[in-house]
């Protein structure tokens, strides 16, 4: 039996690593790629220490220091948490069975997809959810980018990089994006904020050709292009929690309290996927939530030797 497993290889899965480490307290990382979502984050301005570095960057340095330190690390898919009477029992992808006294789950979230005709049927034959990942392929092509929040600035920046044309669709009057993100699309050349507009069908049967629209833009409802790339938000990983009841809020994000503990008598949770850091999901919110999950641990494990 594994002392603590940690679900997910983010941030804030190898920030809990770090601090475990430090503590001598013995864990196992389980997740698909070291980094998480940051290896498909274009430039990051935001962290402290670095002006400014790329995510795949930044992710690799992550991995690095976690192995330095000596973590052990499994690269699989958790798919079901069960509570034992001494802890939990673990079930991954390739059918691996792994128990554990206590869990730190930075399970991460998923993109949120449009939900209209057309989506699934194209989704990587010019539909894609990562502008770092796909942009490349859009090389003097037109693309539009689904979305006004950061994420969606950031795409559009990126594609502006390889595409001729990116075009912005967002719903609201204004991007709720970040003021330097808006600086810089304002500066470029080839990107275009759309207002006020929303998709309703992407068309194409080989691959992506155009888009109908709920606003006529240039007097038509149906704009031509050649790529999609949609940013609008995400939602928590909590599928494989069923079976533990571990408690959600209304948006399925998991409540955590000051320790990053659950109602779950030793499941601990950080990151994007917690109620944690007042709602602000950043890399360094998600890697600090890992350090105090990380030292509440080491406590717990402290207090049972004491005694």
């Amino acid at each position: 039996m594994k002392e603590v497993i940690i679900i997910g290889s983010g941030p804030a899965g190898l920030s809990a690593s770090v601090y475990l480490s430090r503590y001598k307290v013995p864990h196992l990382i389980i997740g698909p790629q070291a980094g998480g979502y940051i290896n498909n984050t274009g430039e990051i301005q935001n962290y402290l220490g670095f002006s400014s570095i790329q995510g795949w960057e930044l992710a690799q340095k992550m991995k690095e220091h976690v192995t330095e330190l000596g973590a052990e690390t499994l690269q699989e898919e958790v798919i079901e948490i069960k509570k034992t009477t001494n802890g939990f029992e673990i079930k991954t992808g390739l059918e691996k069975k792994l128990e554990s006294r206590f869990i730190i789950y930075a399970g991460g979230t998923k993109h949120r997809t449009l939900g209209i005709p057309g989506e699934r049927e194209l989704e990587g034959k010019g539909i894609s959810y990562c502008a770092t990942c796909d942009g490349p392929f859009f090389k003097e092509k037109n693309v539009a980018v689904v979305g006004g929040g950061n994420s969606a600035g950031s795409a559009a920046l990126i594609l502006a990089q390889h595409a001729k044309q990116v075009t912005i669709f967002y719903r609201g009057e204004k991007p709720p994006m970040l003021p330097s993100y808006l600086d810089q699309i304002s500066q470029s050349k080839n990107i275009e904020l759309v207002c006020c507009t929303n998709l309703k069908e992407i068309k194409g049967s080989d691959k992506v050709t155009s888009v109908v629209l709920d606003n006529p833009y240039n007097g038509k409802n149906t704009f031509s292009l050649d790529g999609v790339f949609i940013e609008i938000g995400s939602d928590p990983r909590v599928e494989i929690l069923t079976k533990i009841k571990v408690e959600l809020d209304e948006w399925n994000y998991i409540k955590t309290n000051q320790d990053q503990s659950t109602n779950v008598p030793g499941f601990y949770a950080v990151g994007d996927v917690t109620t944690g850091s007042n709602g602000f999901r950043q890399i360094i919110c998600a890697a600090s939530e890992g350090a105090i999950a990380a030292l509440a641990i080491f406590e717990k494990l402290k207090e049972r030797q004491d005694t």
